[in-house]
């Protein structure tokens, strides 16, 4: 005989960034919890961001395994942050998921055309033992003019998420929104779609500790870096046929037992991940040394790589992207990838003269070279000094631009960092023109310049 009242029990992570330390306890913890409601209904869930190139694991295998340990942990559905859709190339990402044995929806998302990818659902109607029709929809994070670079499209998350909800709620008991939107788009979502018996967040990092009610609607998020696994627990009426209690607690990972073999596994990762970048790209002629607060070896080989790469009339970075030396000799992905871990594209931005001028005197900010980034694809710690290529001073004061002196009314393409581009460093930027380089990221910039320097030493 059924019950009268059915509780449904939803674990879920989001923004894990490939933060792995923490993936054994939590895979341990969600196993442990499948066999405590082996005869109930229960749902895994990822909302995104379980990929992160900075990883070695994931860059080795090109987010591959991180699909694999979803995989192995059980997971039911997942939707995909913009980590996974826009530092993965069209072609990386359309293959991501082929051995994937959850599901991943997202409402938002198809290719230029308007076609849906045979891995992406846009909707999911999932039907419990019991018989109650859960209803999960998802969106990623609105970065339409990268995706359409990549060859993606998305749509408008609110309203597509409203037309979807409107087109499956008749046929469900229970609403669910997988949302990597953000903190404020999901106070959005609970008034545009008051339906929503829960909306799981992700995207901003942001935590609920005991979830937070808005309407009829839970919010639940985990934070990032796997430091919690949510839970949720949805009281279901099969005679009033909705659901009539839900609560939203999180577990610390810090506090979930950790496996006796979890660091032997943590090292597989990074050797399975140094195993596959361990093959040389270019041969460097000499020692290239980083340093964060003044020009280096390495800055100078960067400059000009990302002035030849971009055709760019000057260019300008932060010391802080080079986390190690380039070794001498024979570099390989490893050097490379250790050195420039983040998931930053180059980026062309047409500025005036006059704006040019302003960026500099900006970029002179004594505190940004001590600043400590998180976010914007940065992976490393400081700052470090905003530097210039192709861009001096003569002994009048005299700014040069490639040697000749800047005009305030012509226009001039600065090459530099997508992650400057958001508006937060330089206002200028945020609506100027921009040519956004992908998917190629920095450090395939020096891939191709020491290649290129390679061969014209060899020639």
């Amino acid at each position: 005989m059924r019950k009268l009242r059915e509780t449904i029990h939803i674990y879920h992570t989001n923004d894990l960034h490939s933060h792995l330390e923490n993936w054994p306890s939590i895979h341990h913890f969600l196993s442990e919890r499948r066999k405590k409601h082996a005869s109930d209904s229960s749902l895994i869930l990822d909302i995104g961001d379980h990929v992160d190139r900075s990883n070695i694991y994931t860059e080795g295998t090109l987010g591959k395994g991180n699909v694999k340990l979803l995989n192995e942990a059980r997971y039911d559905y997942a939707t995909i942050g913009n980590n996974e859709g826009i530092t993965l190339s069209h072609e990386e990402l359309d293959s991501l998921y082929e051995q994937a044995k959850f599901e991943v929806i997202v409402s938002n998302f198809t290719d230029l055309e308007g076609n849906i990818p045979r891995w992406v659902k846009p909707y999911k109607i999932h039907q419990t033992a019991s018989g109650i029709r859960i209803g999960i929809i998802a969106a990623t994070a609105d970065y339409s003019v990268y995706y359409e670079k990549l060859g993606w499209r998305l749509q408008d998350p609110l309203p597509r998420l409203q037309a979807v909800a409107d087109q499956i709620s008749p046929h469900v008991d229970v609403l669910i929104c997988m949302s990597h939107l953000g903190k404020s788009k999901d106070e959005e979502l609970c008034e545009l779609i008051p339906s929503l018996d829960l909306i799981l967040g992700a995207h901003t990092h942001h935590l609920f500790e005991e979830g937070k009610m808005v309407g009829n609607t839970l919010q639940a998020a985990t934070g990032k870096f796997g430091m919690y696994v949510g839970y949720v627990s949805l009281e279901y009426d099969h005679s009033m046929k909705r659901v009539v209690s839900k609560q939203a607690v999180v577990y610390p990972t810090d506090e979930l037992p950790v496996p006796q073999n979890a660091g032997h596994t943590m090292e597989n990762w990074e050797r399975i991940g140094k195993e596959k970048l361990s093959y040389p790209v270019f041969t460097s002629n000499s020692l290239l040394k980083k340093e964060w607060f003044n020009g280096s070896e390495l800055a100078n080989f960067f400059g000009k790589a990302l002035l030849a790469y971009t055709n760019a009339d000057c260019a300008m970075f932060p010391a802080g992207i080079f986390l190690k030396d380039l070794p001498e000799g024979p570099v390989t992905a490893w050097d490379l990838h250790q050195c420039l871990p983040h998931p930053i594209n180059p980026c062309i931005v047409t500025l005036s003269g006059a704006e040019l001028l302003e960026v500099m005197e900006l970029s002179k900010n004594e505190k940004w070279p001590n600043l400590e980034v998180k976010g914007l694809g940065f992976r490393g710690k400081y700052l470090g000094a905003i530097l210039f290529e192709q861009v001096e001073q003569d002994m009048h004061g005299q700014l040069l631009i490639k040697g000749e002196p800047l005009t305030l009314h012509q226009t001039y393409r600065l090459a530099t960092l997508d992650m400057f581009t958001f508006g937060f460093f330089f206002p200028s930027f945020k609506t100027a023109k921009k040519q956004y380089i992908m998917p190629e990221t920095i450090r395939d910039v020096i891939k191709w310049y020491g290649i290129k320097e390679e061969h014209k030493c060899r020639a």
